[in-house]
């Protein structure tokens, strides 16, 4: 069967005509809907582009003619005739019947797929809820992988003992040195038995966890070719001559951030087509080439990804946009006093242009409106810079939401922790002789330049470096200058998937989120632009925390329990866990604990019932227990004060410094 050229333009066009059906719908019900008039525009010209680009002139038509009916009322605040709405959803209808006709193509072959060539590609819609619950429940294995692991050790210890203790009766009776020895090689089988099933069980669980999270990773490259036709057939509609450029494609990202990332993309674009480059003509009596460049640089930076797209045109007519403003009329504003920065974000707002008319690139104002909107989304930011007679370039910086990253694994504060690998300039071995002490603290001599230097702390109480002929040291990149930091050990290097925090789960600053490890343990990704607060704190370490007793963390969650656990074991503490109130309770009464650290929402017996079990049991009743929750209501408060929890935490208002220290003043008591 041939190429289905039309296979995700189908997917994003039914999205599109859904929204704006629906859109059209609230408009005729007297509700602004998501968006009103302008959100609905954005809608048209998104999906306008892409008609375009896979050369489906009679939709891009219509919605060309939705935009025609709607552009008078996107202003006024009034509602839409009945007359307009009929005629939008008409057109609506007639999209989606035209849509049903691009059936898959039945004949192989090249001519087939040349029809429609370089069609746009679009990411399948993966569904993402779905994608982390099998990661999820990856890492959940990954704990029972680490518990059969134990188990195997245990067995190895035993077939040591099954070996002494065949020796030892070898005196005895010829019946009880064979059964010795039987003993002997049955523990031996199920020892390397065991061995094998793990570690074949650890292979195949680590191929399912790289695989399950590459389904939400794509290269950045893979938008490179619909923005290059978006390039070409804007340049060919204006009769102008286009290079289009790109650089980066190899940084991966999450599937559903560079979908809307591309929306954006294929704006500024067709932007620069229509507003930057200069016609051949103009572009050689100015000495330039007669074909504009339109490059777009992908960068990278810790858990951010930079999109520039840059073009050598003759920049933005800031008179052009001054006058523009002023025909608006929407607001009173001093046009002469808005600098080239207050301009840019003027026509990032939508509905301001230069165009003197109305065309198929340009004229409504709507192209950087759509840019904006989508990096807002995204909770992104958008920039802008110009030179008159050289181009302008628009950076757009979003979060990752997932990223691939190259580590240096260290060891520090007893955690192992990962370090962006890009920013980790060298490794040293450092004498104690060697280090510079100063009343602004310590450096050391690093390409003769003196660069700062201190422990890579965790916590709010970090733990004190064991004394040592040499300390390891590794040297950053941090906001453009050099600081170095000691670590325990180097764990080597490694690639990993950088995941975000769980929005109730905070941590410091110098967080920049989480991977999993092989045994599926939320990790630390460090983020190197924090690393020059190490070396600003005092010189002088926070006493260590020298917890008589662990402290119990019950959470049915394991990024909770992993997290709650690296956070205390940063201060200094010791910890230990359960997956439930029920196993909580029977580890509580067969070991001493300083604190229980108690979720309310679990299977079975929830926190307020394990609290109040705890009160009742006398061995039990004096260790103090905090609840953590997303629950807020003053009634769930009362119960957990009522039930005998000494605090209670909604994960909403979690304060790490205000988390330890509560803790410190139970456990210290």
């Amino acid at each position: 069967m041939a190429k289905d050229a039309y296979r995700y333009f189908r997917i994003e066009a039914r999205e599109l005509l859904d929204s704006l059906a629906k859109g059209v719908l609230d408009l005729d019900k007297g509700s602004a809907g998501e968006g009103g008039v302008p959100g609905l525009l954005r809608l048209a010209h998104t999906l306008k582009g892409a008609a375009r680009v896979v050369k489906q002139a009679e939709i891009a038509d219509l919605i060309h003619g939705v935009e025609d009916t709607l552009t008078p009322y996107r202003d006024l605040g009034m509602l839409v005739p009945r007359a307009q709405v009929d005629s939008v959803l008409a057109a609506v209808d007639a999209m989606n019947a035209r849509l049903a006709l691009l059936t898959i193509p039945q004949e192989a072959g090249p001519v087939a797929e040349a029809r429609v060539p370089d069609a746009p590609l679009r990411m399948a819609r993966v569904d993402i809820v779905e994608v982390d619950v099998v990661l999820e429940g990856l890492g959940e294995v990954g704990s029972e992988l680490a518990a059969l692991r134990r188990v195997a050790s245990t067995l190895e210890k035993t077939a040591g003992l099954a070996s002494q203790w065949s020796e030892q009766m070898a005196a005895s009776s010829a019946s009880a040195r064979a059964m010795a020895e039987e003993v002997q090689v049955a523990i031996a089988a199920a020892q390397r038995s065991m061995v094998s099933s793990v570690e074949r069980i650890d292979r195949e669980l680590r191929q399912a966890r790289d695989a399950a999270e590459k389904l939400r990773l794509v290269p950045v490259a893979t938008v490179f070719n619909t923005l290059e036709r978006s390039a070409r057939d804007a340049a060919h509609s204006v009769g102008k001559q286009v290079v289009f450029e790109a650089s980066g494609g190899d940084v991966r990202i999450d599937a559903e951030v560079l979908d809307s990332v591309q929306t954006a993309l294929v704006q500024l674009v067709r932007n620069a087509v229509a507003h930057g480059i200069e016609p051949v003509a103009q572009r050689q009596a100015h000495g330039k080439a007669p074909a504009g460049r339109v490059t777009l640089e992908v960068i990278r930076r810790g858990y951010h990804v930079w999109f520039r797209c840059h073009d050598d045109g003759g920049g933005v007519d800031l008179e052009a946009v001054r006058r523009a403003i002023l025909r608006k009329g929407a607001v009173a504003l001093d046009t002469h006093g808005l600098t080239a920065t207050d301009l840019i974000g003027q026509l990032l707002k939508g509905g301001i242009t230069t165009a003197p008319t109305i065309t198929e690139l340009a004229g409504r104002g709507i192209g950087l409106d759509v840019v904006r909107e989508v990096v807002q989304r995204l909770n992104g930011e958008v920039t802008a810079e110009t030179s008159m007679g050289s181009g302008t370039m628009f950076e757009l910086r979003v979060p990752m939401s997932l990223a691939s990253l190259n580590v240096l694994m260290v060891e520090a504060g007893g955690q192992v922790v990962a370090i962006p690998l890009d920013a980790v300039k060298r490794t040293l071995r450092v004498f104690p002789a060697d280090i510079v002490h100063s009343p602004q603290g310590m450096s050391i001599l690093h390409e003769e330049k003196l660069i700062p230097l201190a422990p890579l702390t965790l916590g709010l109480f970090p733990r004190m470096a064991q004394a040592s002929n040499t300390l390891t040291v590794v040297v950053v990149a941090c906001a453009g200058e050099l600081v170095a930091v000691t670590v325990t050990r180097l764990c080597g290097m490694d690639t990993v998937v950088l995941r975000p925090l769980p929005a109730l789960a905070p941590a410091e600053a110098i967080v920049l989120g989480m991977h999993l490890d092989t045994e599926g343990n939320p990790r630390m990704v460090l983020d190197p632009e924090q690393f020059g607060k190490i070396t600003r704190l005092s010189s002088h370490a926070a006493p260590v925390v020298q917890a008589l007793r662990p402290i119990l963390i019950i959470d049915d969650s394991l990024t909770t329990r992993m997290l709650e656990s690296s956070i205390l074991e940063s201060a200094g503490f010791t910890v230990e866990l359960a997956t439930s109130a029920e196993e909580g309770l029977d580890m509580a009464k067969r070991n001493p604990y300083a604190l229980f650290l108690v979720d309310v929402e679990m299977p079975g017996m929830d926190g307020f019932g394990f609290v109040e079990h705890a009160r009742a049991d006398p061995g039990l009743r004096d260790v103090p227990s905090i609840l953590v929750t997303s629950r807020d209501s003053a009634e769930d408060r009362q119960r957990g004060l009522n039930a005998g929890a000494c605090a209670y935490i909604v994960k909403g208002e979690f304060d790490q410094v205000d988390f330890l220290q509560r803790i410190m003043e139970l456990v210290t008591r």
